[in-house]
């Protein structure tokens, strides 16, 4: 086999590998985008805990199928990214979307992988405004908290009331 080919080789199974590990993977156009807007891109995502890779699409296209992925095929034309998370579900979705309300911004999500489904552009969109899994947490929390300390003050007039 040629040199060429089993360098191809392994690197669809380093691509395949990533999305594999990753709990979210989007892919976005990054066409017309600055050389410095791209790093800038790349330092943020980097502080969200997301890593960004531009792949060729033969190669992404063919993880995609190896990783069971078929409907993210069609996403991989013309100059596209990916953008992978191994923590964070929300992470890659948001920073993008930031970036892509941006002015100038040439930054435009296309598709993505969220906990193993395939997230059209619109369900991207809605992941994107979500709170963050703390944030959910503390909601939560204070929603329970203010439903006991209702339920502590009724109790305590009620035995007030009785004496």
């Amino acid at each position: 086999m040629k040199e060429s080919i089993k360098a191809k080789i392994e690197e669809v199974s380093q691509v395949s590998a990533k999305i594999k590990e990753s709990k979210a993977v989007v892919v976005f156009k990054y066409q017309g985008l600055s050389v410095s807007s791209f790093q800038d891109l790349r330092k943020e995502m980097r502080a969200n805990g997301c890593e960004v890779s531009v792949v060729k699409n033969n190669i992404s296209s063919r993880a995609a199928k190896e990783c069971g992925y078929d409907g993210l095929t069609d996403a991989f034309v013309g100059p596209v990214a990916l953008a992978f998370s191994k923590e964070d579900l929300v992470a890659p979705a948001k920073v993008l979307f930031a970036a892509s309300k941006k002015e100038n911004s040439k930054v435009e999500v296309v598709k993505g992988v969220v906990d193993g489904d395939i997230y059209d552009f619109d369900k991207l969109k809605a992941l994107s405004v979500l709170p963050s899994y703390e944030t959910l947490l503390t909601q939560l929390a204070a929603g329970m908290l203010g439903t006991l300390s209702q339920l502590a003050i009724g109790l305590n007039m009620l035995t007030e009331k009785e004496a």
